[in-house]
């Protein structure tokens, strides 16, 4: 696993470096294909804040904790990532066995276009997947949406968590 350390208003020192090193290393005993793990530590005034987004065969899991202190934000951000890893974990066994969850019935959403410009755009590789794959990948995630290419038509699609709980799917109309 290759681990990359980032500092943001911050000098990574070796010993933190180390520290953030042999956090991350045990998740190859959970996941074995993980290729990159990438972590950021950032210091604003008194907020110590360590993000960390684990590459995994086309999956993302990515978790951050904020704390006083940058040992105790990385150990947090680890506990996170440990809860993620262990729920994917299961929910893998659970759909080898057939008791996934029932796919997620298509909806739409209207939203009203915002006044404002971009300030961000972001790129990313897209593996076909399921939906069920899809609900997964933005439970790890941790989001309220994920953008994804559906396998079994080969279109760009949307799936939401509803306030119910439950999830939604934006498909484009043919």
């Amino acid at each position: 696993m290759n681990i990359i350390v980032n500092g943001r208003h911050l000098e990574v020192t070796p010993a933190l470096k180390n520290y953030a090193e042999e956090k991350l290393k045990k998740f190859d005993r959970y996941l074995s294909h993980i290729t990159e793990a990438v972590v950021t530590l950032t210091v604003e005034k008194y907020r110590h804040k360590a993000e960390v987004l684990l590459k995994a065969n086309g999956l993302l899991i990515q978790a951050e904790g904020v704390t006083g202190e940058i040992y105790s934000s990385i150990d947090e951000v680890v506990e996170k990532l440990e809860k993620q890893v262990k729920k994917y974990k299961e929910k893998m066994v659970s759909h080898r066995k057939g008791e996934g969850k029932a796919a997620a019935s298509p909806a739409s959403e209207n939203t009203e276009p915002e006044q404002g410009k971009i300030i961000k755009r972001k790129r990313f590789d897209m593996k076909p997947m399921s939906p069920d794959e899809a609900a997964m990948q933005m439970e790890l995630l941790d989001k309220d949406f994920f953008v994804f290419s559906n396998q079994g038509t080969g279109e760009i699609n949307v799936i939401y968590r509803r306030d119910d709980g439950n999830f939604g799917l934006i498909e484009p109309a043919k």
